[in-house]
């Protein structure tokens, strides 16, 4: 038997490679593409190491699940664990997807189940019926765009409302971004001024801080002893009561930023009556997104370019 090496690998690499960026487009991740080639270079690699060492530890089960996390970890930024597991499990689920896919449209267009001439059902050809590299090369374009169309519709029908953006905040004249989560059921306000309140973690905020700043920050907000705020930052902190989910009543420490900028809706929306509550800790696991935006901010912004 021939066996063509480079095509064989060109072909999987060009598989790794879309079953990533499907990856990459259902976790909403922000690796560069670069990146992305990379790891399906990785992925690649597969297939001469299973051809040259067909005995070796990455072509058992325990194997492949190690170069898989070995995959993931090139093509992708990792922060956390639970980051890792979950852009793992939409690989494989992507790869059965796609997989799956292509052997349903197979044996849609094909009829590999008939009697033998001793009234015995077989596969045709006693093998089964093999599918064939242009097939693949046709259909697994054609099954990935429109796993990736119907994924992008039910996320945007289940969104709708609550989705990601990019957004923008100045505090003394220093402006930081990060993606922002636009939360319908955030209608945090100061009751005083009637400000709509963001909510953002620590991990974003600490970039206007020092390492002293935050920890005095800590304190104040275990303590509650207001006096032992920085006094840099006392004329921007302002406290926000407010009632939580199970009922109390507490308190938040909010920040008095110049000005945030959304892009909503391909448009630029900007204000500067707002709060930013400070979250000590972060919103999320995989760090996905660190502020959790009003939706008035939508309604009272003002649009700065269409």
């Amino acid at each position: 038997m021939t066996i063509y090496l480079d095509a064989v690998w060109l072909l999987n690499f060009c598989l790794d490679m879309m079953l990533l960026m499907l990856t990459q487009a259902l976790a909403k991740d922000s690796t560069r593409k670069l990146r992305i080639v990379f790891g399906a270079f990785v992925a690649s690699l597969l297939v001469p190491l299973s051809i040259y060492y067909p005995d070796s530890v990455f072509t058992s089960l325990i194997g492949k699940l190690m170069y898989s996390i070995i995959i993931i970890l090139c093509s992708f930024r990792i922060y956390s664990i639970y980051q890792m597991f979950k852009l793992l499990l939409l690989f494989y689920f992507t790869t059965f997807s796609i997989g799956g896919g292509l052997i349903a449209i197979h044996f849609l267009f094909q009829n590999p189940v008939g009697m033998s001439a001793g009234g015995v059902l077989t596969f045709n050809g006693g093998y089964g019926d093999p599918i064939s590299w242009l097939f693949v090369v046709i259909g697994f374009p054609v099954v990935w765009y429109f796993t990736k169309s119907r994924m992008d519709k039910h996320a945007t029908e289940k969104i709708r409302y609550d989705q990601l953006c990019p957004a923008t905040i100045q505090i003394r004249q220093i402006s930081k971004s990060t993606t922002a989560y636009i939360d319908s059921g955030n209608q945090l306000t100061d009751p005083l001024t009637k400000k709509p309140v963001i909510i953002c973690d620590q991990y974003f905020l600490k970039q206007w801080f020092t390492e002293e700043e935050w920890k005095m920050l800590e304190t104040v907000h275990d303590t509650l002893d207001f006096e032992a705020l920085p006094d840099e930052w006392e004329d921007r902190i302002q406290i926000v009561p407010f009632q939580g989910v199970e009922g109390n009543r507490t308190f938040m420490m909010a920040l008095k930023p110049d000005k945030v900028t959304i892009v909503y809706e391909e448009k630029e929306i900007a204000t500067r009556k707002v709060l930013a509550g400070i979250q000590f800790a972060d919103l999320t696991k995989d760090q996905s997104y660190h502020c959790l935006m009003h939706p008035q901010i939508i309604k009272l912004g003002t649009p700065v370019s269409a």
